[in-house]
């Protein structure tokens, strides 16, 4: 197989790992936020030449999975929503990875620990401000108490995602490297 029917196979396997995870860990708790999404979006900042296009991979592995997720939502098979209300947020946070991605270029060790600690963190942070600030019922008090609480009550989807890129970000460089260079590495030479 040709490196480009490579790569589209290499892309079509991160889109169904983003749909597993998300499948198998989002309805427990304590799984939640165990995903590869974040990892695939650094990776794209990392790897994708074109900038605009750079944003696909992660958004298509994002929205597919969303989609699947809803389908079997509406089958009574899964039990929340694939789509809902404010979702678009989160995907616009996702491309905040993929800049990342491009500012760290993936060519040093030192690199790739910063973008693996540096986007699950600005996902957290943007992501459980925006709930703080958007939330219309007395779940969280508009105030920097109620913010710490909802920061508190993000802290194992935080853990998760973390966890979570630093486990897949190297496995899927491994993969890329080997698919393209035949060699093993972590960094992008």
């Amino acid at each position: 197989m040709k490196n480009n029917g490579r790569l589209i196979v290499f892309t079509l396997v991160l889109v169904i790992l983003a749909t597993a995870c998300k499948y198998f860990f989002g309805p427990d708790l304590d799984w939640s936020g165990f995903s590869p999404v974040i990892a695939i979006a650094l990776f794209a900042g990392f790897i994708i030449k074109q900038k605009d296009m750079s944003f696909l991979l992660p958004l298509l592995a994002l929205f597919i999975s969303d989609a699947v997720i809803q389908f079997l939502y509406t089958q009574d098979m899964f039990p929340y929503a694939g789509f809902y209300s404010g979702q678009w947020k989160n995907y616009l946070i996702l491309m905040v990875a993929t800049l990342i991605g491009w500012a760290l270029k993936g060519r040093s060790y030192t690199s790739l620990l910063a973008g693996t600690i540096a986007a699950p963190t600005v996902f957290f942070l943007v992501s459980n401000f925006m709930v703080w600030q958007a939330t219309t019922e007395a779940v969280y008090a508009k105030s920097f108490s109620g913010l710490m609480t909802c920061y508190e009550a993000g802290l194992p989807f935080y853990r998760n995602s973390l966890i979570a890129t630093l486990l897949f970000l190297p496995v899927i460089l491994l993969v890329y490297n080997y698919l393209t260079k035949k060699k093993a590495v972590l960094t992008l030479a």
